[in-house]
């Protein structure tokens, strides 16, 4: 479960930033967690809570957007929402996609 990984990097991104903000505590974080990303979201959430214990997030409200799976085929240029990185096109059954959104996962914002 590579949940645990990521829980562990978004630890160290807020503990970087509280520092160089010379903050001793962080109020809140936002990540954005796109659909086509790979990542499971209730399992994330489980590592955080797991791992955020005794660190600069044991406090933290953590809120989580969901990012919607978009693509563009190549074929016609339509373009739909999927939760399938191999898709097919609804317009016109081609399989050129081209994801425009959906596959980032990112802490976007955090207060201090």
């Amino acid at each position: 479960m590579h949940e645990f990984s990521i829980a562990l990097s978004i630890i160290d991104i807020a503990e970087e930033i509280a520092t160089k903000e010379k903050a001793d505590q962080i109020q809140s974080i936002d990540i954005e967690i796109g659909a086509l990303s790979g990542v499971v979201l209730d399992a994330l959430k489980f590592a955080l809570k797991i791992t955020v214990e005794g660190t600069i997030l044991g406090e933290t409200q953590i809120n989580f957007f969901p990012i919607s799976g978009k693509a563009v085929c190549n074929d016609c240029n339509l373009r739909f929402e999927t939760s399938d990185l191999l898709a097919i096109c609804p317009g016109c059954g081609g399989g050129t996609l081209e994801i425009i959104d959906g596959k980032q996962l990112r802490v976007k914002s955090l207060t201090v």
